[in-house]
């Protein structure tokens, strides 16, 4: 909304105060080259202003890198960018571009945790093990746009997908087109430990309120902790506010 007539509101930085008060564990803020989503102003001011868990999506680019050192996010998730597509359209291929992200790791400050966002694919786990990254986020998008046998046969992969990256002492994350129906079949994957949302939260908060939305989510990550057989399992939302 703000990005729309590039104005001062709704502000991003007010909108995550509001995240951090519903107890959220962070959120989620995607600088894209082409700057649609945030500003690097942004970026500041939030690490100004908030102390709050602060997970950066951008390109493995020299630029995000430089921004990356300096903004000192708590994790940098690694997605491919399109300059036509209206959003994220599916994992980054880790295993084609290995050579390129070793380089750009190199220059990036060992403090800040890598994630890679990936498909459900093995391949891509196993580069993503040779980089020797924090974690994976992975992609949902099939997942949450698929419907009948196709839904469960993404649910599987995604399951598999968790449970192999889990194995090789890889953090678990998932994400992207998730909401309060196809949530609730995912929680039950117990290797899955956070889970990024972002539109849908946005689009809900439009008619009951940033809060409210905020804890419909909540409630159903509550509920899921019954089906799970570790009592102690916390699970995480990161909330991208903008991005």
């Amino acid at each position: 909304l703000r990005q729309s007539r590039l104005r001062f509101s709704p502000h991003p930085i007010k909108a995550a105060k509001i995240v951090k008060e519903s107890r959220a564990n962070g959120i989620v803020m995607h600088l894209r080259e082409d700057r649609r989503h945030i500003q690097d102003e942004d970026l500041v001011r939030i690490k100004k202003e908030l102390r709050f868990h602060l997970n950066l999506e951008a390109a493995a680019t020299k630029e995000m890198i430089r921004i990356a050192n300096k903004i000192k996010p708590d994790v940098i998730t690694f997605v491919p960018e399109k300059r036509k597509e209206l959003t994220t359209e599916g994992g980054l291929n880790v295993k084609k571009n290995l050579r390129v992200l070793k380089s750009r790791l190199i220059d990036l400050n060992p403090k800040i945790k890598v994630m890679l966002f990936v498909d459900p694919v093995k391949t891509q786990i196993d580069s993503s093990l040779i980089l020797n990254v924090y974690g994976i986020e992975i992609n949902t998008g099939k997942y949450s746009e698929s419907k009948g046998l196709s839904k469960i046969n993404e649910l599987k992969k995604i399951r598999k997908a968790a449970k192999y990256a889990n194995e090789n002492q890889l953090y678990v994350a998932a994400g992207h087109g998730l909401n309060e129906k196809n949530l609730r079949m995912l929680v039950r994957i117990k290797e899955i430990k956070e889970y990024n949302i972002g539109h849908s939260i946005v689009a809900n908060s439009v008619f009951v309120g940033l809060k409210e939305s905020i804890k419909k989510i909540q409630d159903i990550l509550k509920l899921s902790l019954i089906h799970i057989s570790e009592p102690t399992r916390r699970t995480p939302i990161s909330y991208a506010v903008f991005g």
